[in-house]
């Protein structure tokens, strides 16, 4: 059913196992770093006076102590540079930003953007890009102007220098991998909306939802929604923030219904959803508040992202010392994700330095995740559904037991009567009777009347037709249920009986009784049976061993 899933699903894995390796190189290839002091802008500078004269500039590697507000951001000198050199540098919060370049014959020139239209320099892994307009004389030195900045990760997040060819072959190969991931997902979603729909389980609708929001916070994060709807850059980093909050929630909770009850015990069980409250709590403070305070907010929400991860830790330990195989595929493949994610919230507290990759880490992290996940869902799926075949071979054996006489494999009068009331046409009722039972029962015990039991219950099962019904109604009497035109079923029966080879060659005969009537409600099989049970004791008062048909009304 989902085979042509399948295979799309781990050729596109394995196409983004390919991209991982291949984006790198290219950024290697692309990147010319530019060395850069900031200070704080005052109102009425103009950039020719301050390149004139870049006194007062700080040029600490790490800004964000500075706190939010205005910015110039002056670069080092330039070296010689070919044509069509773009600068490109990370996508951060600000209202705008004015790039000032400053030529060796002294002229200046100058091109930006706002937060509003920033949409037209975002290129994919979000990072903005300003041309450096071409010139008689070479670019010597850039001045940034930002307004607004909130100075959460810096004020100009790593500026580098690319050529139009870099730039373009970078745009590709990352559009090529954001394709990859985008497919990986959409793949995934169909195959475990599929299979939710035909199983119904639990776990599968927050694990569709987080597939979901991560392909939300891909287009987000990639700086793909921003260039496909004109979008205001700081509304798509507050989106960022609630999609990657929504993503991680989702996951908890498919967490938690994925597991069973070994897992999710004590604490852990009872932590997740009051984090998964906690975490889109604060990231809904943070995004409704930016800019106020922004250093204070952006700590107390890593501070947060980091609780919800460490809950994942506990997870991920008990589930590798479970006994359940899937549950150590799902720990394999959220470990690389947790590392990751780790890694972003050290980032964003400050212990590790800027990193593209370690800022885009996620997406690579949950392309592994989703490939390893498969695995642990397929394996679960196939676990509960030999649990339900096992349910149901349980389920079939109780009611069969519950239909049947143990000793003799008959159906018992319970199940007989079931199925006998309500045929509406007419039909044969035929009792039998063992003749003298009791004197079996005192020659051979308990255990040799069983045994008679058994051989005389097979007896009549020979004799009857497949579609009768055959039922032990009583100690040693027996009942079929065949169509009415078999009137010689009680001679068949009769014949099998004396013909059966009895325990101990022990002879055994049987008296029969027989009548033909409708039994389509209760009151005509109390009527049938009464008239069949009659015949039954006229033909045991004929001396036994004979059939009896009940006297014509």
């Amino acid at each position: 059913m989902f085979g042509g899933s399948q295979h799309h699903f781990w050729g596109i894995c394995a196409a983004i196992l390919v991209l991982i390796g291949v984006v790198p190189t290219a950024r290697a290839q692309a990147d010319f770093p530019i060395d850069t002091c900031f200070r704080p802008a005052r109102d009425g500078e103009r950039p020719a006076a301050i390149l004139a004269d870049p006194r007062g500039f700080d040029c600490r590697a790490v800004t964000r102590g500075a706190g939010p507000g205005d910015y110039w951001v002056l670069s080092a000198p330039l070296p010689p540079l070919p044509a069509n050199v773009r600068v490109q540098s990370g996508s951060v919060w600000q209202e705008g930003m004015t790039l000032y370049t400053r030529y060796a014959n002294g002229t200046i020139r100058a091109g930006g953007f706002t937060s509003a239209d920033s949409w037209r320099h975002l290129r994919l892994g979000a990072l903005f890009e300003v041309p450096i307009p071409r010139a008689a004389a070479r670019p010597v030195r850039l001045l940034w102007h930002v307004r607004g900045a909130a100075n959460v990760r810096g004020i100009v997040l790593h500026p580098r220098l690319v050529s139009a060819e870099q730039s373009q072959r970078y745009e590709v190969q990352l559009a090529a991998f954001y394709a990859a991931f985008g497919g990986l997902a959409v793949a995934l979603l169909l195959f475990n909306a599929a299979l939710g729909t035909a199983l119904r389980q639990r776990f599968q609708l927050p694990y569709c939802a987080m597939v979901v929001l991560l392909l939300g916070y891909a287009a987000s994060s990639s700086g793909l929604l921003g260039q496909l709807t004109g979008m205001d850059n700081n509304l798509r980093l507050r989106l960022n923030a609630l999609l990657l909050a929504g993503t991680l929630s989702a996951a908890l909770i498919f967490a938690r219904r994925f597991f069973g009850d070994v897992v999710m015990r004590g604490w852990v069980g009872r932590a997740i959803p009051v984090a998964v409250a906690g975490l889109m709590a604060t990231t809904t403070v943070y995004v409704v508040t930016l800019p106020y305070r922004p250093l204070l907010l952006d700590r107390l929400l890593s501070l947060v992202f980091a609780a919800t991860l460490a809950i994942a830790f506990p997870l991920l330990w008990r589930s590798w010392q479970g006994t359940d195989r899937y549950a150590r595929a799902f720990a394999i493949a959220w470990g690389l994700p947790l590392l990751t994610a780790s890694a972003r919230v050290a980032q964003a507290l400050g212990l590790i330095g800027w990193s593209f990759w370690v800022d885009n880490s996620t997406l690579v992290a949950m392309a592994l995740e989703a490939c390893c996940s498969a695995i642990a869902i397929a394996w679960r799926i196939k676990q509960i559904g030999e649990e339900r075949d096992q349910a149901r071979e349980q389920e079939m054996l109780a009611r069969l037991l519950a239909d049947s006489d143990p000793l003799t494999g008959l159906m018992n009068r319970r199940s007989f009567l079931r199925e006998a009331i309500g045929r509406r046409e007419p039909h044969l009722l035929v009792l039998i009777d063992i003749d003298h039972f009791k004197q079996v029962n005192d020659t051979l015990g308990h255990d040799g009347g069983d045994q008679v039991l058994r051989v005389f219950a097979e007896a009549v099962r020979a004799a009857v037709p497949p579609d009768a019904l055959v039922a032990r109604i009583g100690g040693e009497e027996f009942a079929v249920l065949a169509d009415a035109d078999a009137t010689d079923l009680p001679d068949a029966i009769l014949a099998q009986v004396r013909a059966a080879r009895m325990p101990y060659d022990l002879t055994v005969t049987a008296s029969l009784g027989s009548e033909q009537g409708a039994i389509a409600t209760e009151p005509e099989w109390k009527v049938l049976y009464r008239r069949a049970d009659d015949a039954l004791y006229a033909a045991k008062r004929a001396g036994r061993d004979r059939a009896r048909w009940a006297a014509a009304a």
